[in-house]
């Protein structure tokens, strides 16, 4: 397959081969990775083994002596007694259907969140990815405006790389038919539920994938670019590819990236 090498014009100056990454798409070993990244994140927590223990509580099922529970009509439970306040005298403690007591299965540290996945199906799922990234329908599909797109999929000569100021970079992405791109990944929306409470008020748009071998400004550029991520092409992850397990996400590379995908 070939593609067309765009400068920051927009114009055309030459065109390549793309390397052999003819590849399945396989959207479940996409969503699988994915998940697999993002358990790696996951802090482990868990409740204090002693919660609900501490108590003077103790077992007064025992016959023929003096503070036994049988026969009172009383449930054979740990209960407190002897020098307790008077209100808290035969009060059921330390199990789990009693007042205070302990949870009967608390979250535990010692569990293991992450999810594993094999080398080669983890990079399987890194091919798969980027090969929904270079169908147009796919990239549609995933919510992207692109219909005023002049090429597809989008290469720019490595002079992308020194682009250091934000403005710089909209005039270009707005001269190869991407403003209506620009204005989607400018709306949030304030998210559902009680995310709101905890620092995560607001819900952003995923924009565009800048793919470079080398850092020579661009990323100065981009941080100021709602939703748009930059990666080096070594790095690239389904986590960048496919946010969210769903592949398609519109990326833009530079030539010696995809030159470099050639090792893949």
């Amino acid at each position: 397959m070939k593609v067309n090498i765009i400068d920051l014009n927009g114009n055309v100056v030459e065109e390549i081969e793309l390397p052999q990454l003819i590849e399945e798409i396989r959207e479940d070993l996409i969503k699988r990775a994915f998940l697999s990244t993002q358990s790696k994140k996951r802090q482990p927590y868990g409740s204090d083994v002693m919660a609900g223990k501490r108590t003077s509580a103790h077992y007064h099922g025992m016959r023929r002596y003096r503070w036994t529970m049988m026969n009172r009509e009383m449930a054979r439970m740990p209960r407190i007694h002897a020098f307790a306040p008077p209100h808290l005298i035969w009060e059921a403690r330390f199990v789990p259907q009693a007042r205070k007591g302990r949870k009967a299965h608390p979250p535990k540290v010692e569990k293991k969140w992450v999810e594993r996945i094999n080398k080669k199906e983890r990079k399987k799922a890194i091919r798969s990815a980027i090969a929904a990234s270079l169908i147009k329908e796919f990239v549609e599909s995933r919510g992207h405006k692109i219909s005023e797109l002049k090429i597809f999929p989008v290469v720019v000569e490595d002079s992308i790389q020194k682009i250091s100021k934000t403005k710089e970079l909209v005039e270009f992405l707005k001269r190869i038919g991407l403003e209506k791109e620009l204005e989607r990944i400018k709306k949030k929306k304030i998210r559902a539920g009680k995310g709101k409470m905890r620092g995560r008020k607001y819900r952003r748009k995923t924009g565009i994938l800048f793919v470079i071998t080398k850092d020579e400004g661009i990323s100065k550029a981009v941080k100021n670019l709602p939703g748009c991520h930059i990666c080096r092409v070594e790095n690239l992850s389904v986590e960048h590819l496919a946010p969210g397990g769903v592949a398609g996400r519109l990326t833009i590379w530079s030539k010696s990236a995809v030159e470099r995908l050639r090792k893949w």
